[in-house]
């Protein structure tokens, strides 16, 4: 998942980032309210993460001006105010869960990767994804292609899922790496050629049919066999 943290303690910021990126999600972080707010209404995450209390625009501002631009995405308050009045005025709010510090991460990842998996739309609600005999299970992270299964890596399972999400579509490598690797920007480095090789020996060597495509000057795209060819 994508997930973006608003939080102006480094130290709190910091701990929660490396263990998101550990378990296998991209993470944008955001160190006050002002970059919070443009973030989280100007781009698509998969779950927020937002402190209460934060220079420049409060952690609730942020949720009631997010669910005001009709944005749905999940948010979880993670505030050291814990007293009950506190915890409903942010689900009030808007937020969809609340959190106090201190914390465990273990209880935050859980509580986080729930989330994610709330059906917000008909897209969100796929919990399979299929291209041809290829299919993924986003619940149990197995991948099988013609009935056979497929080892992947933390990063190539998060790619091939993306390429899934998008699949029929050409992805750019600006795509690819903002939302599997989390850059915002090129750096100039192989690493998605290299994964995307990796990636296609896997799931299209031992396979009559290629399904991984690049596609010069552009990008890649996952999709069927064109019937015609």
């Amino acid at each position: 998942m994508k997930i973006l943290v608003i939080e102006d303690d480094t130290d709190t910021a910091d701990y929660v980032a490396k263990g998101l990126q550990e378990a296998g999600h991209a993470v944008d972080l955001a160190r006050d309210g002002r970059d919070g707010l443009v973030k989280a209404v100007g781009e698509t995450f998969d779950v927020a993460i937002v402190d209460r209390m934060l220079p420049g625009v409060d952690g609730k501002t942020i949720v009631e001006t997010l669910r005001g631009a009709g944005r749905s995405t999940p948010v979880l308050f993670l505030s050291a105010m814990g007293e009950v009045r506190h915890r409903v005025e942010g689900l009030r709010a808007g937020a969809d869960d609340y959190l106090t510090k201190p914390f465990a991460f273990s209880e935050l990842l859980a509580r986080v990767e729930a989330l994610g998996r709330r059906p917000r739309d008909a897209y969100r609600e796929e919990t399979v994804l299929a291209v041809a005999g290829l299919e993924l299970d986003r619940l149990t992270r197995e991948v099988v292609r013609d009935g056979r299964r497929i080892e992947l890596q933390p990063r190539e399972y998060r790619l091939l899922e993306y390429l899934m999400q998008h699949a029929g579509r050409v992805v750019t490598r600006t795509m690819l790496l903002e939302h599997v690797w989390d850059y915002h920007f090129d750096p100039q480095t192989n690493v998605i050629d290299v994964h995307i090789s990796r990636l296609r020996q896997k799931i299209d060597r031992d396979f009559g049919t290629p399904l991984l495509h690049t596609v010069r000057g552009a990008g890649y795209s996952l999709r069927a066999p064109d019937p015609a060819d």
